[in-house]
């Protein structure tokens, strides 16, 4: 297992017990949110409490593996042995979908004090103009001293980012999240807008790379964006953040409350905390797992365990097929971790728990292609 996917799990528990729990959920997404409606996870219960297993379906076994690491450690690891927690509210943005600007001050009303928002930009389909439209409009709906972030999810160019960056200078951006997909064309942006002091923050290149530290070693990125599922687990991203040596935010996956507690969990453990997190994003789905759920209250979530309510699972539990889908997708991630082979990076092929190739369906990707968060 690579050192992305190593959690602080003594020992990886037997397959049957952690299905014995095992309930799988389909939550609607109250507005869409990179190219979906409604969002899947597994939840488990462990000993150490609840914890999700939630992959987007288009990710392979080898990368999905990680955020099984994450879910068993969160759930299995005694409370004892966990990374201690510093603090017991984390803040966070606001986050905002692609959405045509008008849309935007219904979408910042679901977010509940929050002063910092992060804008989703160089969507499918859409234009630099709307993305320029709709950053004036959440400036003008948080005034001159909210904060502002885009995250364009690796979707420009090198000339794109930086015609990007001149057309947004104007809202006075907090930093550009993953403007370009590769290291050296972070490297290269960071260099033609070193005079801007424009932050560059890193996501992608952290989660999804064999190699999470490379992109600050290689001098392109001011800051890293973790997440607790995709890099193994608490544990798991604090060594990352603490090898990186830059500041870290914490963000989620349009995880459900008891997926969000565990990144809280991180938040939490963080030495330092420069950064509102991106850990309110419960208010982008239309239903949850229970009816306590990780919103911002006041431009915060708290740092605590999520139980989910019997009757909410009952009433969003994902059809027989899908459930069944969920559970062979984690046997065979169990079965990558138990070899130590899980938590591998940019594997082309997936495997089944036998080592078999998985059938070429089986990640059914959504229609609009890969889910980017």
């Amino acid at each position: 297992m690579s050192d992305a996917a190593q959690s602080g799990l003594a020992a990886l528990p037997p397959l049957d017990e952690v299905l014995a729990s095992a309930r799988v959920v389909a939550l609607p997404l109250a507005t869409r949110f990179r190219g979906i409606d409604v969002r899947e996870a597994l939840l488990l219960r462990g000993p150490a409490g609840w914890t999700e297993f939630s992959p987007f379906a288009e990710y392979d076994d080898a990368e999905a593996s990680a955020w099984l690491a994450a879910a068993l450690d969160f759930g299995w690891t005694p409370e004892r042995d966990q990374p201690a927690v510093l603090r017991d509210r984390i803040p966070v943005n606001a986050t905002m979908p692609a959405v045509d600007a008008r849309r935007v001050p219904e979408v910042l009303a679901r977010f509940d004090g929050c002063r910092t928002v992060k804008v989703k930009v160089a969507e499918r389909g859409q234009t630099l103009a709307d993305d320029v439209a709709r950053v004036r409009a959440v400036r003008a709906a948080i005034g001159p001293e909210g904060r502002i972030r885009v995250d364009a999810n690796g979707g420009w160019n090198i000339d794109e980012a930086e015609h990007a960056a001149h057309e947004l200078a104007a809202f006075d951006l907090e930093y550009l999240e993953q403007p370009c997909a590769t290291v050296p064309e972070l490297a290269e942006l960071r260099q033609r807008l070193h005079d801007w002091d424009l932050p560059i923050a890193a996501d992608e290149s952290v989660r999804k790379a064999s190699d999470p530290i490379a992109v600050v070693r290689e001098g392109a990125a001011d800051l890293v964006v973790v997440k607790a599922q995709p890099l193994g687990g608490v544990a798991a991203a604090l060594r990352i953040v603490a090898e990186a040596g830059v500041p870290a935010v914490v963000s989620s996956a349009i995880d459900t409350s008891v997926g969000l507690a565990m990144g809280a969990r991180l938040a939490a453990a963080l030495p330092e905390l420069d950064f509102d997190c991106g850990l309110g994003t419960a208010s982008l789905l239309a239903a949850d797992v229970t009816s306590t759920p990780l919103r911002a209250e006041r431009g915060s979530i708290a740092v605590r365990r999520v139980d989910p309510d019997a009757e909410l699972l009952d009433a969003h539990a994902a059809s027989p097929e899908r459930d069944a889908w969920w559970r062979a997708r984690l046997a065979r991630c169990h079965a990558l971790l138990a070899a130590g082979t899980g938590g591998t990076r940019n594997v082309a092929s997936t495997t089944n728990a036998a080592g078999a190739a998985a059938p070429a369906d089986a990640a059914q990707p959504t229609p609009d292609g890969p889910s980017r968060s």
